[in-house]
């Protein structure tokens, strides 16, 4: 796990600390503490002197214990003006969860065609809280942040009156990504301890460039024209043709039985004569015939 520093600019003891028990000590009861990670020392240092670019998330009496980035992007033609979304337009979502403790960071991506943006940032919330429920963290102090207006919002102030609404907005018209919705609606209450914050997109916040990153590499895996790149299966190999000779003798023996006739023994004699042979011997014929079928077949496997 990469060296991470942590600086303090409000707590008991400011400074800079290289574990985070020795960072949760002077932050601990310590009323409105400023702290942040790092994975430079340089960089908390300028947090700490207060050279820091980005606008800081709230700050909180208790610290999180997990952190989450989400994000969602996409390419396609709605982003500009009077535009609208193609079928084959490239979208995609991404996640970072980090733990205070020695846990290691866990990230994941995923890729739609036709999907706006606002989906995506919405699918990768939902997929994130799904995550973390499905690991036991439902009592942790979880912090998101995102840079998407959108999302949180929807969870801070409209998703109470879409729900009375009966999954309408406030003109009367259906609720967007409202299956996602309903979907989050159900996972938010599950948690003890969560906590929604906003950060300037494409700034210097390291876990949410990571995630905007994370997501562009899921869009870049996908086809040049829209569809994801799937390997086509290879052929069956086609069933060995029998040789025809042996299996026109068979079918000639047998024949010969059936009817109650005498076969041929040869459909090819060496001879003039016609030779005859009697049933008994058509019948032992039918199986010799049959056995070098079956190893005419096994050659050709």
């Amino acid at each position: 796990m990469a060296q991470k520093f942590y600086a303090v600019r409000k707590g008991h003891q400011p400074g800079i600390y290289t574990t985070w028990a020795a960072c949760k000590e002077q932050v601990d009861g310590f009323k409105n503490p400023r702290f942040k990670g790092f994975e430079s020392e340089a960089a908390a240092r300028a947090f700490l002197e207060g050279k820091d670019e980005a606008k800081p998330t709230q700050t909180y009496a208790t610290p999180a214990t997990i952190t989450v980035y989400t994000d969602g992007g996409s390419r396609n033609h709605g982003n500009y003006k009077n535009g609208q979304v193609k079928p084959t337009d490239k979208a995609a979502w991404a996640y970072l969860i980090e733990f205070s403790d020695d846990q290691d960071a866990q990230s994941k991506a995923g890729s739609e065609l036709g999907a706006t943006n606002n989906r995506m940032e919405v699918m990768a919330l939902r997929n994130a809280l799904m995550a973390l429920l499905d690991q036991g963290k439902a009592n942790e102090a979880i912090q998101v942040i995102s840079d998407s207006e959108y999302v949180l919002k929807s969870t801070k102030q409209w998703l109470p009156g879409w729900k009375r609404r009966g999954w309408k907005r406030s003109n009367g018209a259906p609720v967007l990504n409202q299956e996602l919705w309903q979907q989050i609606d159900q996972l938010l209450p599950q948690f003890k301890d969560l906590r929604l914050d906003w950060t300037k997109g494409h700034a210097n916040n390291r876990g949410n460039q990571f995630v905007d990153k994370l997501l562009n590499q899921a869009m870049d895996q996908m086809g040049q024209s829209g569809t994801i790149k799937v390997s086509k299966p290879a052929p069956k190999d086609s069933m060995p043709v029998a040789d025809e000779k042996l299996k026109q003798d068979a079918i000639n023996n047998i024949n010969g039985v059936l009817n109650g006739e005498e076969a041929p023994k040869q459909l090819h004699p060496s001879s003039d004569d016609d030779q005859r042979i009697s049933p008994d011997e058509s019948a032992r014929n039918i199986s010799e015939s049959l056995k070098n079928l079956n190893q005419n077949h096994d050659n050709n496997d």
